[in-house]
């Protein structure tokens, strides 16, 4: 609970205390209109002069037509009417009470709802550490340039995105990802902003500079999140401007016409049953419930998701998610992890599978390509350059060098053909290198980008959504893509396609399904950004992501798990139900409460409970958006 909150706790305190008194005083001693006047000004003024303060400020600006302005009216209404007739004003008091109270929930609900939110602002660092001749200097993050060497000490948390050139350590990513395992790091490793160094020192070169790390895109995705109301924020927010003014005009009517026919029919007029029937209108009018309600879900939303890797760049975005029916996935780095590995190796007679593998990983000892990293990987063994020479790569078809004094061609199909080496065709699928030394076929290894632990589970779990399909597109050969497609049961997949052809079949995917029906893609590259931008939902993966994906998208997955996918969608439509559950339940507790009081049905009381009972309900349900269960 804030300071604030506690202030207004202990207001309320207060003056719940001096009104029972008052009233148990009122009952035995009964007294007389204006020492009881007097008496419970002393608990309305502790409880309502801040609302009081503001309806007079609102006036003053010429924004008259609020909750407090509805408050002020309707209590200071109900104590005229008391001095001018009844002698009682212990209900003025209660109203105000009551709506604080409910004013204090609203409070620390919200608060609640952006705990999991504003946690994420503690990602910031303050500082990184540069090395210097008198040691370790504190420089303001923004301040550090391009390539600059920073050192991270084991408990600070890493302050801009770069590489691990010295030491390695554990990194606890949970603010970033929502996953509390900890991660391995060392010399080579790519780390993000935003994480903790639990165990070792470690030398960092920046790969970034910090307007441009993760952390600081996160937080710019977070602050700015509000900015994009949803259609139900939007149509409460236009709602109110409209229904305050006409139910304050409406209750003016109410006081003033009945009495008015009534003396134009020769009748008394009856100021005392149209007044306070009119002031009983304006208390129940009050739209807090849906005011407070409905932003306070998408907030809710918004922070659950947060609190579980999942960032949502506003509230429409949380509503449209709502309505995906067709679910888009681009292959590398989505699906697969974008990280190739050798899964066979197939020599030929007279070759052993070492010696393929070395030869292979020797003319590729040059190559960063991610082809070569992988042979490298697999040979998994030092390789002294002075026994490599000659080392030819040939575009489109691989690379020729002398290892150890012998002749080596390692590359596809086209590069053995070239070279007029008869090679044998295989039957597995993947990316097929081909090894030929002196001119005689050794063998070929199969290379294979390996697919996510958790992307058939994330499949399974969208069909259980209500996806009516999985789609997927990819630049690779038909063969590969077929081969994920079947291993994860997706509906459909497009192969060999260039990032125009990508944004082109969107384009024909939206244009056949149903308007209400929406389409969500999910990428990673640089390619997937315009495709990101073009689909209805664009849903990025941020540990790897390119940073032009992370901006094209709605949604930033920060862990690279496709199976949050559908725990967002979850999240989401659990929002959604909760802001209309609080749209039909408030609205038609107000309108029933206000045809009753307009016949002169229900009192004071009932009014409170009309305003504050339905706000609180409200809230309350609201607050259910915070806790979504894992699937």
């Amino acid at each position: 609970m804030t300071k604030k909150q506690k202030k207004m706790l202990i207001r309320i305190i207060i003056s719940a205390v001096l009104l029972i008194v008052l009233m148990i005083l009122d009952h035995i001693l009964e007294f007389n209109k204006w020492l009881a006047l007097g008496l419970y000004m002393i608990p309305y003024v502790i409880i309502g002069y801040d609302i009081l303060r503001k309806a007079a400020l609102g006036i003053w600006h010429r924004e008259v037509f609020d909750e407090n302005f509805l408050m002020a009216v309707a209590t200071l209404g109900a104590i005229a009417l008391g001095i001018w007739k009844t002698g009682e004003f212990e209900e003025s008091v209660a109203v105000m009470l009551f709506y604080q109270i409910g004013e204090l929930f609203q409070g620390y609900a919200v608060g609640k709802s952006r705990k999991n939110i504003t946690a994420l602002m503690d990602i910031r660092p303050d500082y990184a550490n540069i090395e210097t001749e008198d040691g370790l200097e504190q420089v303001d993050p923004d301040e550090v340039e391009l390539g600059t060497m920073i050192v991270i000490q084991p408990g600070e948390r890493v302050p801009i995105d770069g590489r691990i050139v010295e030491g390695s350590t554990t990194l606890n990513t949970s603010a970033l990802t929502g996953e509390s395992v900890p991660r391995e790091a060392t010399v080579g490793d790519d780390i993000i902003s935003g994480c903790v160094n639990i165990t070792g020192l470690i030398k960092v070169e920046t790969t970034k500079e910090f307007e441009d790390s993760t952390v600081a895109k996160i937080l710019d995705l977070v602050e700015n999140s509000s900015m994009k109301k949803a259609r139900s924020e939007n149509f409460i927010t236009k709602f109110a401007k409209i229904y305050t003014p006409v139910v304050c005009y409406s209750a003016l009517a109410l006081a003033l016409l009945p009495p008015i026919l009534n003396l134009l029919l020769h009748h008394e007029p009856g100021f005392d049953i149209w007044v306070p029937r009119a002031l009983n209108f304006l208390v129940i009018s009050c739209p807090c419930a849906l005011v407070i309600s409905i932003p306070l879900s998408f907030f809710g939303g918004i922070g659950g998701a947060s609190a579980r890797g999942i960032l949502v760049k506003g509230s429409s975005y949380l509503e449209t998610l709502s309505q995906v029916k067709y679910m888009v996935f681009d292959k590398t780095g989505t699906l697969t992890k974008g990280v190739f590995e050798v899964t066979e190796a197939c020599p030929a007679e007279g070759t052993d599978k070492e010696q393929l593998l070395y030869y292979a990983a020797s003319a590729e000892t040059y190559s960063n390509h991610p082809i070569s990293r992988s042979l490298k990987d697999a040979y998994g063994r030092a390789i002294s350059a002075e026994l490599v020479s000659k080392v030819e790569e040939i575009g489109g078809h691989g690379v020729t060098a002398e290892v150890d004094g012998h002749a080596v061609a390692v590359g596809n199909q086209k590069l053995m053909e070239q070279l007029f080496i008869p090679y044998q065709e295989p039957q597995q699928i993947g990316t097929i290198v081909h090894v030929a030394v002196d001119n005689q076929y050794r063998g070929y290894l199969v290379i294979n980008d390996v697919i996510k632990e958790h992307s058939e589970q994330a499949i399974q779990g969208l069909k259980q959504s209500g996806i009516k399909k999985n789609i997927m597109l990819t630049g690779d050969a038909g063969r590969v893509a077929e081969s994920v497609a079947d291993t994860l049961h997706i509906d459909e997949v497009y192969s060999e396609l260039l990032p125009a052809d990508k944004v082109e079949l969107v384009e024909e995917l939206l244009e056949k399904k149903d308007s209400k029906e929406k389409l969500a893609f999910v990428g990673d590259g640089i390619n997937d950004a315009p495709v990101l931008s073009r689909a209805d939902i664009g849903i990025a993966m941020g540990g790897l992501g390119s940073d032009a994906a992370i901006e094209a998208a709605d949604i930033v997955l920060m862990d690279d798990d496709p199976a949050k996918i559908a725990l967002a969608m979850k999240i989401s439509r659990k929002t959604l139900r909760i802001v209309y559950e609080n749209i039909v339940f408030a609205l038609f507790i107000k309108i029933a409460f206000l045809v009753l009081s307009a016949f002169g049905l229900i009192g004071m009381w009932l009014a409170i409970f009309a305003d504050v009972g339905v706000m609180v309900i409200a809230v309350i349900n609201a607050t259910r958006a915070l806790r979504t269960k894992k699937l």
